[in-house]
């Protein structure tokens, strides 16, 4: 099972900035995509930005050019930095992580299945 915390959320005025970081841990053998999504009141949960581990990013378009995702695979981290926030961005934040775990034969370390994981959720307000 795969775990990730998300830290770094709460309120700040039009044109502030901010920056989520998200820690994963588990039984984790491999980490392939991490991203962040985001879900506004009313709306449908969608894709902010992801970096696979060849670091390809991928970023909405509301988001670009104000926002930069990295990832940090020792650590085992990604950190969205958000400039230039306006009201439109506050949402809830989700942290995301595609990974395997691993399962033990004797002593030998097995992968297991790739499954997407979920954090909790940070809340994001921009006051105009």
């Amino acid at each position: 099972q795969v775990t990730l915390a998300e830290s770094g959320g709460g309120l700040v005025q039009s044109g502030g900035s901010l920056r989520l970081s998200c820690t994963a841990s588990g039984r984790i053998y491999n980490i392939a995509d991490m991203g962040w999504y985001r879900q506004a009141p009313g709306k449908d949960r969608e894709l902010v930005a992801s970096v696979t581990t060849d670091r390809s990013l991928n970023y909405a378009d509301s988001v670009k050019g104000r926002f930069t995702i990295s990832r940090d695979d020792a650590r085992k981290t990604v950190t969205l930095q958000m400039n230039d926030l306006k009201p439109e961005d506050t949402a809830v934040y989700y942290c995301n992580a595609y990974a395997s775990t691993y399962g033990m034969k004797g002593w030998t370390k097995y992968e297991s299945a790739y499954n997407d994981a979920w954090g909790k959720g940070t809340l994001v307000t921009v006051s105009s």
